[in-house]
């Protein structure tokens, strides 16, 4: 399998195949993300892709789900998407769907006929790295897009027919922000589908530029009570009655470090869990 560069899955594909598409990250511009530095965004060549596929036909000619490694490899044009999709289905007959990372500017250069052929061809499940739906918290963290932008392009992969989850950041928005952050990014993810939310939390890395921001002192870093107000105050608004009902099945956790709240994945500490549970009971949302 021609692997290069940093190669991971996200836990809820911990079943699917995996096969690199592309390596490295088309942006590399947000300020907490260090996760492709200095790695040059790179599609891997279609010699390579039909190898690591006629390996894959080897071991697991059966496989329905394929997961495509790279930051975004939804970057690729319609018709790199078209050309790689069909091929995967040459090799693996029965597979159903195929699955990778995405960046709402991806998406903004395919036209929603276009995103409904890639759906039937089996391109399904995008995982977006929105981190927030708040505009001033999309600014701070460099992400390239506004509210409005995610509310257009998402509102075409919901036309389409294109299954995509949201990743949502607790404390990017920093201290004081992330009452903000969290009202405005729930009311905005409740005008859309996505299949679920997964809450991740701000980790501050050495050589991003948010790291340096809070050593110079222009940014200060949310503490875990407001991190975990953040959340009290996003779950209800993202799952109340207003939202689009979602009647599929939510996918089962591969990992006990996932726990669900409706539409909603937490990847956070037993502890912290255990204390955010007892609020929530508490205040009725069970």
């Amino acid at each position: 399998m021609h692997f290069t560069g940093r190669t991971w899955r996200p836990r809820y594909e911990a079943n699917s195949v995996i096969l690199q598409a592309t390596s490295g990250c088309t942006y590399g511009k947000c300020r907490f993300c260090s996760l492709y530095k200095d790695e040059c965004f790179r599609m891997s060549p279609m010699e390579e892709f039909e190898e690591d596929l006629a390996e894959i036909k080897s071991f697991q000619p059966g496989a329905r789900r394929v997961f495509w490694t790279g930051a975004n490899p939804f970057a690729m044009s319609y018709e790199n998407l078209k050309l790689r999709a069909l091929t995967v289905r040459d090799y693996l007959i029965k597979c159903q769907t195929m699955a990778m990372f995405a960046s709402v500017r991806d998406i903004k250069d395919k036209e929603v006929w276009q995103l409904k052929k890639l759906r039937a061809m089996g391109i399904n499940g995008l995982s977006i790295g929105t981190e927030s739906g708040d505009d001033e918290t999309l600014a701070l963290a460099g992400k390239g897009y506004t509210a409005a932008d995610i509310a257009e392009q998402c509102g075409k992969l919901d036309e389409a027919g294109i299954e995509y989850y949201f990743v949502y950041m607790t404390g990017l928005a920093g201290k004081g922000g992330g009452y903000r952050n969290a009202v405005n990014s729930a009311r905005l993810f409740s005008r859309l589908n996505p299949y679920f939310i997964s809450v991740d939390s701000l980790t501050l890395f050495p050589g991003t530029e948010l790291y340096s921001m809070e050593k110079e002192g222009r940014f200060a870093a949310a503490g875990e009570k407001e991190r975990l107000a953040e959340l009290q105050t996003f779950i209800p608004i993202s799952s109340s009655p207003s939202r689009r009902k979602i009647s599929r099945k939510q996918p089962s956790s591969h990992l006990s470090g996932i726990c669900r709240f409706a539409p909603i994945f937490l990847r956070i500490p037993a502890p912290t869990f255990i204390r955010l549970r007892l609020i929530c009971l508490r205040r009725g949302n069970r």
